[in-house]
């Protein structure tokens, strides 16, 4: 009868320990409502916020079930995101994600400790948000695009579709993070390929008109765009600019080709906020932000406007269009 008894009780704490081992997510973290904040320098929600919910939603973290999301956009503004970095602190989040360079030193600016999850970076190590790729350090990790990286490969696909490229005007903002970083690879990138390069230094949205009709004056075949707030939250008037100048262009981020520009070659960032969302459960889990290597995308994407393209006059090669991810017309 002991002997009966006694499995019935091994019995019953094998089963209440598997149990626990399999049941999912929202049922283990019933007791403690996570607190999450996103920060970016958006005028507001879009594909990017959605994809960083999606991210969530993959990791059994569900806004309303165990889960609080505090959205902040700063509309461009990094005095605006700063502010908010603060506010946000005060509150005592578990996590801050940021959608940006410019988010990200608002909140490592605002704190040491609460962790920062970079759902899009382009170098956080020259930056100063990380010690390294390998071991963060410090309370910031997650994504980067390193698309300063890429700068040379850009420039090999303007050259591909615009004949005996000589000059380019590159578009970059100063204030932005890894503005410097950017610009330096870029111009390395073109001596290699004898193409001479314009800088053009944008502030604000009232600097573009300007500075394409620069670029016009100074001859440049061509214009690469350096991602940034002012860029990419005034992308559909820049893609007009470059139309109404005449000017074949390349971005890094699929968002200014959706609004009618060229071709863009990177990370796609959409995926990167969805991965972000596993660094976050991961820290709410116990593990710390220093301890979590930042991660690089392993697959870029090409896309190419095919009607911007026939604006410009420009016939695409067929080997561009076979090897481009997506073509749009």
């Amino acid at each position: 009868m002991a002997r009966t008894m006694w499995l019935d009780r091994r019995t019953f704490i094998a089963t209440a320990v598997a149990s626990v081992l399999v049941a999912p997510l929202p049922a283990r973290a019933q007791a403690r409502m996570a607190r999450v904040a996103y920060l970016s320098l958006a005028p507001g929600p879009s594909a990017r916020s959605e994809a960083l919910r999606e991210g969530f939603r993959a990791v059994g973290l569900v806004e309303g079930q165990n889960l609080v999301i505090e959205w902040r956009w700063a509309d461009g503004s990094f005095d605006r995101a700063r502010n908010a970095a603060v506010e946000l602190v005060k509150t005592n989040v578990d996590v801050i994600v940021t959608g940006g360079p410019q988010a990200t030193r608002a909140a490592t600016q605002a704190t040491t400790t609460i962790p920062v999850v970079m759902a899009v970076d382009y170098d956080p190590v020259g930056a100063g948000f990380v010690a390294s790729l390998g071991h963060p350090g410090g309370n910031v990790t997650g994504l980067t695009a390193i698309n300063p990286e890429l700068s040379g490969k850009r420039l090999d696909l303007l050259r591909q579709i615009v004949p005996n490229l000589s000059r380019v005007a590159v578009l970059w903002n100063p204030a932005e993070p890894s503005a410097d970083t950017y610009l330096r690879e870029t111009t390395a990138a073109a001596r290699a390929l004898n193409v001479q390069v314009h800088p053009l230094q944008v502030r604000s949205a009232g600097d573009l008109e300007p500075l394409l009709q620069a670029a016009r004056r100074e001859h440049a075949a061509a214009f690469v765009v350096l991602t940034d707030p002012v860029t990419l939250y005034n992308r559909k008037r820049l893609v007009e600019l470059a139309a109404k100048y005449h000017l074949p262009t390349i971005y890094s981020e699929r968002l200014f080709v959706e609004a009618g520009g060229l071709m863009s070659y990177g990370a796609d960032d959409r995926e990167m906020h969805r991965r972000a969302a596993g660094f976050v459960d991961r820290i709410l889990r116990g593990e710390k932000p220093g301890d979590l290597p930042v991660q690089q995308p392993t697959t870029y994407e090409l896309i190419i406007n095919a009607r911007a393209a026939r604006a410009l006059g420009l016939p695409v090669p067929r080997s561009l269009l076979t090897r481009a991810d997506q073509v749009m017309d």
